[in-house]
């Protein structure tokens, strides 16, 4: 677990906002409180952006709701994919500059 914490502390930006994302999913799934920040797209020009809907479509996908992920926004097919590559591909690319202590 070392390594992980190690990689967690040298990753502090990204952590912290992964941490923040998985509190408000965790919130909306379990209490309906939404404290996720409002898409600044949507808020300026009143038209939805290619992102919105992709907190709901990953809510949907943790209830194995694959077609109401679908309608939320498809690109959770494509984002959610490629974000666990790149954390997989970060975090060994992290342990293979660290020699095992």
């Amino acid at each position: 677990m070392g390594m992980l914490s190690g990689y967690v502390r040298s990753n502090k930006l990204v952590s912290l906002v992964a941490l923040y994302f998985i509190v408000s999913v965790v919130l909306q799934m379990a209490f309906s409180v939404n404290i996720m920040f409002p898409c600044l797209w949507k808020t300026i020009f009143h038209h939805e952006c290619p992102g919105c809907g992709l907190t709901t479509a990953l809510i949907d996908l943790i209830r194995f709701d694959i077609e109401g992920a679908y309608r939320a926004n498809p690109l959770i097919f494509v984002v959610l994919p490629s974000v666990i590559f790149y954390i997989i591909k970060d975090y060994r690319r992290y342990t293979q500059k660290r020699p095992c202590v």
